[in-house]
C-alpha cells in the first residue's frame, strides 16, 4: 500500500483538504506508484491565502534581524536534512542520487546562503539627495508556483526571499514532484517558521495555479516553468494588478571557437555533458551548439562521444550517471522531437528513439545529438526539455552571434573561447540574461533570469530579495528625520 501524503501544510498545521480529487506520485525509474496526493481546489486555496494574509500584519513588523535570525535556523536545519531531501528528490523525479545530494538538494543550502549575504546589504531606509527618505517594505502575499525539474532549487528561490523581506506566501508546488515540497515545509516547520508565513497546496497548474493568481488577496505571483504556463498565469494575474515574476523556458546557444585551442576536447565534452544533466530537463541547457567550421567535424565526434559513453539507469546507485525523464508523457514528448529531427533531415550522430538498450521499464532516453541542425529545425526552435543536443557550424564570429539571437528566448547563453576580448565582445551581443564563460557556473547570490519569452524578473541573491519588495517614497518637512 502506497503512503498517503493527502494533507496540506496550511497555517503551521498539517491540514485535511477540501477537495476530494487524489492523485499518485509515480517513481519515474520503476513506474510504480509511491505516495498518494490531494489535488487542491479553489476552496483549499482560499484557506491557504486566508492564513497568510492574516499573518502577514505581524510578519512585515518584525525587524530585519529577527527574520534573518529565523533563516539562519531554516540554514540549520536543511543541511541536517539534505540527504533526505536527495533521496526524495530521486525517489519523485529521477535525479541521479550523487547529483541529487550535491546539485539538487545542494542549492537549498547554497541559495540561503547567497541570501543572507545580500540580506546585509538592503538598505532598508536611507534618504535620496533630494531629502526624500526611501523605504522598503514587502509586496504582500505571494503566490509561487514551482516546476518538477529542480524542486528544491525553485522552492528555495522563491519561499526564502518572501520570508527574508517579511511576505507571507502560498506555495503550490509541481503535482509531480509534491514530496520534497513537503519535506521543506518540516523544514521551515522545524526551524521555526511563525504560521502562516509559509502554506502549501498541491494541485495541477489550471485548477490550483490558476485560483492562486486570480485570488483577490495575492499581491505578487512568482511563476517558474513553461512559456505558455507564464503567460496563464499572466491573464489570470491581470484582472487584479498583481507583480508577476516568470522563469521560463530557453533555447540556450553555446559558442565554441577554434581559438579553444587544445582546450577544445575538454570544453566541447563539458558542454555536452551539462546538456545532458538532469536528464536534459533544465531551462537553461546548452542545447544549441554553434562550432565554428574548422573545428565543426572535431565537436561532433566529441559529442557523439560523450552521448555514446554516458551512462544510463537506476538513479539509485551513486556516480555520475543520466537518470529517467520525470513521466510518461514526458518521455513521449522528447521522443517526438527526436523523430521530428530525423525527418526534417537533421543528421543523427549519437542516441536515437526509444529506452537505451538493456533498459526495459522506468522513462529513460538515449543521450542523442544531431549534427548538421539548421534554424528550419524544429529542435532549433523549440525547447525539447531533454537529452537532445543540436550542432550547428558557424563562418564567424557574426554568423555566431547572429545564430546565437536567432530564437524567442533568451535565459542563458554559454561560450568556449582562450580570447578574453573575443568572450568579453561576444558576450556583450548576446541577447540572455546570463552568460557563462569556459564553464563558468552560477554562483549562489547571483541573478537568474532572462530576456524575452524567457520571462520577466530574476531570482536569487539581492536582485531575488529587491522582486519581492515595495518602494515608499516619505516626502518630509526639511529638518524632519
Amino acid at each position: 500500500m502506497i503512503p498517503d501524503r493527502i494533507q496540506f501544510y496550511i497555517g503551521g498545521a498539517w491540514t485535511a483538504p477540501v477537495s476530494p480529487a487524489r492523485l499518485s506520485v509515480e517513481n519515474p525509474a520503476t513506474e510504480q506508484a509511491i505516495a498518494l496526493i490531494a489535488l487542491g481546489m479553489d476552496a483549499d486555496i482560499d484557506a491557504a491565502v486566508a492564513s497568510a494574509r492574516a499573518a502577514f500584519p505581524d510578519w512585515a513588523a518584525t525587524r530585519p534581524a529577527e527574520r534573518r535570525a529565523v533563516l539562519e535556523r531554516v540554514l540549520e536545519v536543511t543541511r541536517a536534512r539534505q540527504a533526505d531531501l536527495a533521496r526524495t528528490i530521486t525517489a519523485e523525479m529521477g535525479a541521479p542520487a550523487t547529483m541529487a545530494f550535491e546539485e539538487q538538494a545542494a542549492v537549498g543550502v547554497s541559495h540561503l546562503e547567497g541570501f543572507l549575504a545580500a540580506f546585509d546589504e538592503i538598505p532598508w531606509q536611507e534618504r535620496l539627495p533630494n531629502g526624500t527618505v526611501i523605504r522598503r517594505e514587502p509586496i504582500g502575499v505571494c503566490g509561487l508556483i514551482t516546476p518538477w525539474n529542480w524542486p528544491i532549487n525553485q522552492i528555495a528561490l522563491k519561499v526564502l526571499p518572501a520570508i527574508a523581506t517579511g511576505c507571507t506566501c502560498v506555495l503550490k508546488p509541481s503535482e509531480l514532484t509534491p514530496l520534497s515540497a513537503m519535506l521543506y515545509m518540516e523544514i521551515l516547520d522545524e526551524a521555526g517558521v511563525p504560521a502562516g508565513v509559509v502554506n502549501l497546496v498541491n494541485g495541477s497548474g489550471p485548477v490550483a495555479g490558476a485560483a492562486l493568481s486570480r485570488h483577490p488577496d495575492v499581491d505578487m505571483m512568482s511563476f517558474t516553468g513553461s512559456t505558455r504556463g507564464g503567460t496563464a498565469v499572466s491573464r489570470d494575474a491581470a484582472a487584479t494588478v498583481k507583480r508577476v515574476t516568470l522563469e521560463l523556458g530557453g533555447k540556450s546557444p553555446n559558442l565554441v571557437f577554434a581559438d579553444c585551442g587544445a582546450d577544445l576536447k575538454a570544453r566541447v565534452a563539458a558542454s555536452a555533458a551539462e546538456c545532458f544533466l538532469n536528464s536534459g530537463q533544465s531551462c537553461d541547457a546548452p542545447t544549441r551548439m554553434l562550432v565554428e567550421r574548422s573545428v565543426y567535424d572535431t565537436a561532433c565526434e566529441i559529442a557523439a562521444r560523450v552521448a555514446d559513453e554516458t551512462i544510463v539507469g537506476d538513479p539509485t546507485v551513486e556516480g555520475d550517471r543520466m537518470g529517467p525523464l520525470v513521466s510518461a508523457a514526458q518521455w513521449s514528448r522528447v521522443q517526438g522531437y527526436i523523430d521530428g529531427a530525423r525527418t526534417e533531415g537533421a543528421r543523427l550522430i549519437a542516441g536515437g528513439p526509444g529506452r537505451p538498450e538493456g533498459v526495459n521499464r522506468g522513462h529513460f532516453a538515449r543521450p542523442t545529438v544531431f549534427a548538421d541542425v539548421t534554424p528550419d529545425h524544429t529542435i532549433w526552435r523549440e525547447e525539447v526539455f531533454g537529452p537532445v543536443l543540436a550542432i550547428t557550424p558557424f563562418a564567424d564570429e557574426a554568423e555566431a552571434v547572429r545564430l546565437a539571437n536567432d530564437t524567442d528566448y533568451g535565459l542563458a547563453a554559454y561560450l568556449q573561447t582562450g580570447d578574453p576580448a573575443r568572450a568579453a565582445r561576444v558576450a556583450a551581443a548576446l541577447r540572455a540574461g546570463m552568460v557563462h564563460v569556459n564553464g563558468t557556473p552560477q554562483s549562489p547570490g547571483s541573478p537568474f533570469g532572462g530576456y524575452s519569452m524567457s520571462g520577466t524578473g530574476r531570482e536569487g541573491g539581492l536582485f531575488g530579495l529587491e522582486e519581492y519588495l515595495e518602494i515608499k517614497a516619505l516626502h518630509m518637512p526639511a529638518g524632519w528625520n
